[in-house]
């Protein structure tokens, strides 16, 4: 059974067990939620289908968890101007898994297993301590590799002795 539901100005088709992102709802992690903006409702070999809406029809869901979509660059220019602008962006989703598709007409399937989203729990934040010392374990400097040019006071590089030595 699927349903075609409507939330934040889009549609989505939606069947049982779905993992979909939506635009953020106002609900906690581990709610439920009913979407009863359901434009349609299929399955096998009957369809209902709403003018604009299916009348008593709603789709169950469990919000997993909020987060935030992808980050966006806007760019504005006018050519020859010197105008450039520069933005981002970043939407706030909600995560939902459907539990259950229903109709008025009586046809309706739910989850047959029941699943706890737990919390997955946060790791800790290295400390600089920390990072000093994975910066002491951390192998030493091939000796096969060749050194670098040293900047002098003005900022141009000169030949370090092993380079001058190699070339003579």
């Amino acid at each position: 059974m699927y349903a075609v539901i409507g939330t934040g100005g889009k549609q989505y088709r939606v069947e049982l067990n779905d993992v979909i992102e939506v635009e953020k709802l106002n609900a906690e992690a581990g709610a439920s939620v009913q979407i009863a903006e359901v434009f349609a409702i299929g399955g096998g070999d009957s369809a209902q289908i709403g003018s604009p809406l299916v009348e008593g029809g709603f789709v169950a869901a469990t919000v997993l968890e909020h987060k935030r979509g992808d980050k966006v660059i806007i760019f504005k220019k006018r050519r020859r101007k010197n105008y450039r602008r520069r933005n981002g962006h970043r939407q706030h989703l909600t995560v939902l898994r459907i539990d259950g598709i229903s109709s008025a007409a009586g046809g309706s399937a739910t989850r047959t297993e029941t699943v706890k989203v737990a919390k997955a729990a946060k790791a800790p934040k290295a400390t600089k301590a920390a990072k000093a010392s994975e910066a002491d374990s951390a192998p030493e400097a091939d000796k096969g590799a060749k050194p670098r040019a040293k900047a002098t006071k003005t900022g141009t590089t000169r030949k370090t002795a092993t380079k001058r030595a190699a070339k003579d």
